[in-house]
């Protein structure tokens, strides 16, 4: 090891302690929820965010999550509690961190699968099956995957009471809606002034229109993860005169001001005043919290007229 290999490991260890001691401290609410049986684990650590997100709704708070410094700019909602840990990106997780914490549980997905020996040779790992390209429609993955997880950390219970206010909520949304008559939405989000990722079936965003009464405008199959990657100027495939364009925040800082001077972006319908909104950030890979999230905002924007 040389000299500065040992300086960055003994920066990294006392920044290891220094975030462990922060996690000891549990928002007190938490002290109200029923004790878990003997054996069942209660130091876990998740890979994912949709599975950190249902943690946190069953009234579990992860002791450590990967990519936590993006959290704020993709999940927004829950909010991550003070003290979580982040085990730096998903795909270059900081195992000398993982290990130190000694987990009681480890939960990942089928895109991480290159990692889990490496995984299982530090802790017990629970992976669940949500995006796979053998699945079908997400929403009933994601909702399969919170009874697994809300069993496997002994919260069946509040993982039931969540489902079903999850499942009012979506009626109640519906309930908003139906006077409104809302037209189509082609949903994306800006990867460049050029470039999109537009959302379709089977894809979590599409169930949720679905759920809500609201028709997706992109009628094209897409990949497992519920995206297609397009140009801009194949929005022209989106025919219904109608339909509406929302695209989610964060958008990329040039692509305003370039699409206002795009030709191909004048050319389409959703140039027309009242056809395109931006909306604040909702998680795309995400599970039962980021549907009621995107519900959410599509349901006020409709509402609001915008």
């Amino acid at each position: 090891m040389s000299p500065d290999d040992h300086g960055r490991r003994g920066v990294r260890r006392r920044a290891l302690l220094k975030m462990m001691a922060g996690a000891a401290a549990l928002p007190a609410q938490l002290a109200t929820l029923p004790a878990r049986a003997e054996g069942v684990p209660t130091k876990i650590v998740s890979l994912d965010y949709g599975l950190a997100s249902t943690m946190l709704s069953l009234g579990v708070t992860p002791a450590a999550v990967a990519s936590l410094a993006d959290w704020d700019k993709w999940v927004v909602e829950p909010r991550m509690p003070a003290g979580v840990i982040d085990l730096g990106s998903s795909w270059e997780v900081n195992f000398e961190i993982l290990t130190e914490l000694k987990p009681d549980l480890i939960l990942t997905t089928p895109y991480l699968d290159a990692l889990l020996p490496k995984l299982e040779a530090v802790a017990p790992v629970l992976r669940l099956e949500i995006y796979t390209p053998e699945g079908g429609e997400i929403l009933p993955a994601t909702i399969a995957a919170t009874r697994k997880l809300a069993a496997a950390i002994d919260r069946t219970g509040e993982g039931e009471r969540y489902l079903v206010a999850a499942d009012t909520f979506f009626a109640e949304c519906r309930r908003r809606l139906e006077p409104l008559s809302p037209p189509p939405l082609a949903l994306v989000n800006f990867m460049d002034a050029r470039h999109a990722r537009i959302y379709g079936a089977p894809g979590l965003f599409d169930n949720v229109l679905q759920k809500i009464g609201i028709e997706n405008a992109w009628k094209e199959k897409s990949n497992y993860w519920g995206f297609q990657t397009i140009g801009i100027e194949e929005l022209s495939r989106v025919t219904d005169r109608q339909a509406r364009l929302i695209a989610f925040e964060p958008l990329p800082g040039d692509v305003l001001p370039k699409i206002d001077q795009s030709p191909l972006w004048r050319a389409l319908p959703f140039a027309r005043p009242g056809h395109f909104s931006i909306v604040p950030p909702a998680l795309m890979f995400g599970m039962v919290n980021e549907a009621i999230r995107f519900a959410s905002i599509i349901t006020s924007e409709l509402e609001s007229g915008s």
